[in-house]
């Protein structure tokens, strides 16, 4: 059923005119340097930058700045949910969603869950009446968020088929674990389209999944190892820890040129990560790996071309989902 113009006009209402919010150079400043060290798993670095793009009156800032502190203490705290409902008032949609999802917060267990002036069931309530309409016209985000509130995979397929990457990552994952009424062969062949749309969208995540099923099922090197690469260059922490490994020959794998120089600098990029997702024990074990098979020289050369690696490409990332469980 559809929502009446007034109730939807209701609901627009909870959406505050600070909406766009202009940040000032030094707000912006502070807001990528947030979201680079939240993408990082460094939450507890990102929160302070956060706070000050959020105090400015940015939303996303809001919504990550909620999401730092809620993950920081594995619970719902006031807090937290102080600035989900200050993003959500200006019509964030995944911050009503995380708000609606609070019923479920470890802190109802705690029994210390905080006040609220509006039960989560209201909060899913405003994000589907603000979703539904852009969704039912072709809206491939909205109907992504369709899904998330009602768990409807219809409309996890409609946002995949509208082009939304985040959505056909999720069908593709789906389909893997046996959702949905597929044939075996057709099954197998839904994953890698899926994956192969996603990764063609954008999403690196779905670029290192994609290459995985190209060795696994076609034994398309030459295709796998073209997506690989690219999750480097983009950044992505499973993508550049790959690469680095698959070019050094530790191990060799996908048939990449050995290249121990490009190996080792793009390995050592990731000692970046030292504080987020454990990434330096890895970084320990593989790096003196590579290192006996160089000359001095050549450890030097590497150095020299992550730097340059480093001003030519994005920060490094986990890709977090950006609806945390």
């Amino acid at each position: 059923m559809k929502f009446s113009a007034l109730l939807l006009s209701a609901i627009l209402s909870i959406v505050s005119i600070s909406a766009c919010a202009e940040l000032k150079p030094e707000q912006i400043m502070a807001k990528n340097k947030g979201l680079i060290l939240y993408n990082q798993l460094k939450i507890d670095l990102a929160t302070p930058y956060l706070e000050i793009a959020s105090e400015a009156g940015d939303s996303e800032s809001q919504y990550y700045l909620a999401e730092a502190i809620r993950q920081s203490n594995r619970y719902m705290t006031s807090e937290a949910q102080k600035w989900y409902e200050a993003a959500a008032r200006q019509g964030n949609y995944y911050a009503m969603i995380q708000l609606g999802r609070s019923g479920n917060d470890l802190c109802k267990v705690m029994n210390n869950c905080p006040e609220s002036g509006k039960p989560p069931v209201d909060w899913l309530g405003n994000a589907r009446a603000l979703a539904k309409p852009l969704a039912e016209q072709g809206d491939a985000e909205a109907m992504y968020i369709m899904y998330e509130i009602t768990l409807n995979r219809d409309w996890l397929e409609k946002s995949a088929n509208a082009g939304n990457s985040t959505a056909q990552f999720w069908m593709a994952i789906g389909d893997k674990q046996g959702e949905g009424f597929l044939l075996p062969w057709k099954r197998k062949e839904a994953v890698g389209n899926w994956f192969k749309a996603s990764a063609e969208g954008g999403n690196p995540r779905a670029m290192m999944e994609y290459a995985a099923y190209l060795y696994e099922n076609e034994g398309d090197l030459k295709i796998a190892r073209h997506w690989i690469q690219l999750a480097a260059e983009k950044g992505y922490k499973s993508g550049v820890s790959s690469y680095g490994a698959y070019l050094a020959h530790a191990p060799d794998r996908f048939g990449f040129e050995l290249d121990l120089i490009k190996g080792y600098a793009i390995t050592s990029l990731l000692k970046e990560l030292d504080g987020g997702g454990n990434v330096q024990v890895y970084v320990d074990e593989v790096l003196p790996e590579i290192a006996e098979k160089m000359t001095p020289q050549q450890i030097k050369e590497a150095e020299t071309f992550s730097v340059q690696w480093k001003k030519t490409h994005p920060p490094l990332s986990f890709f977090p989902d950006k609806l945390s469980r």
